[in-house]
């Protein structure tokens, strides 16, 4: 299966992303939806990229990088990477998995990118891994990642109370799932 749409494409990681990952897991704006408390090294990254060659039966999780088009003008650089998706919590036995999605730049963000990435992971889920079910955790007040899954049958299925810390603050979260027809 290609994991091509009509404008991005999801591949895997390679050592050449060891920058972006590092200015991903280390922005801790993204903290709180990664559940992350501590900075990531670079050596911490390194083995995470060594070990991604493993396949999802064996890791559990699987990262996919999220490329577009460059808009470079001399178009040396044919793809740029604008972020990722990811399965964890993968159980085989339950056939189920997590997902979750990173655009990194919000100027990026509102242009149907991860739209369009979880129509492709979706489809490679349900038709390549055999998976019955996929959740995923948002926080309530994330309208948009709410309305994004909510477009590809996901359905709140639950709201776990006071789940995510947010400064002095807790907000519920709420658990989302989509089940292969």
């Amino acid at each position: 299966m290609k994991l091509q749409g009509e404008i991005i494409s999801l591949r895997a990681i390679e050592p050449g992303d060891i920058d972006l990952l590092y200015r991903w897991e280390n922005d801790t704006e993204a903290w709180v939806v990664s559940n992350t408390q501590t900075p990531f090294s670079y050596f911490v990254l390194e083995q995470y990229i060594a070990s991604a060659h493993q396949d999802i039966y064996t890791a559990k999780q699987l990262r996919l990088m999220i490329d577009i088009p460059s808009a470079d003008p001399l178009n040396l650089i044919k793809t740029e990477t604008i972020g990722c998706i990811d399965l964890f919590d993968f159980d085989p036995n339950h056939l189920r998995a997590g997902v979750g999605i990173l655009i990194a730049a919000k100027s990026n963000r509102k242009k149907g990118y991860a739209s369009e990435a979880l129509s492709i992971l979706i489809k490679y889920c349900f038709q390549s891994l055999n998976l019955n079910q996929l959740f995923c955790n948002i926080a309530v007040d994330n309208k948009s990642s709410i309305l994004l899954f909510q477009k590809y049958g996901f359905l709140v299925v639950g709201t776990k109370k006071q789940w995510i810390r947010s400064g002095t603050n807790f907000k519920d979260e709420l658990l989302l799932q989509k089940i292969r027809i």
